[in-house]
């Protein structure tokens, strides 16, 4: 069993434009229970890296991030 089975949220932003991205990561993080976890797909790395200022670390753990390439990057977070 991989991680991708173990999520309970799953957003693939491959392709999509950035502002919309973070935005519909925030709204779903904020409907997430407490041990949820999420598994993001297709963040470049600037992406990735306003995705980590934007939560507040108390706010989530980081499970893994899995990196293919530069236009496929996975990243898995819990809700803390």
């Amino acid at each position: 069993m991989s991680l991708s089975d173990d999520a309970d949220y799953r957003l693939d932003f491959r392709g999509a434009i950035t502002s919309l991205t973070l935005l519909k990561l925030t709204r779903v993080f904020r409907e997430m229970k407490t041990d949820q976890t999420l598994e993001v797909l297709g963040l470049d790395a600037d992406t990735r890296s306003d995705l980590f200022r934007l939560l507040p670390e108390v706010a989530y753990k980081l499970i893994a991030i899995d990196e293919h390439d530069e236009a496929s990057i996975r990243v898995y977070l819990r809700k803390t």
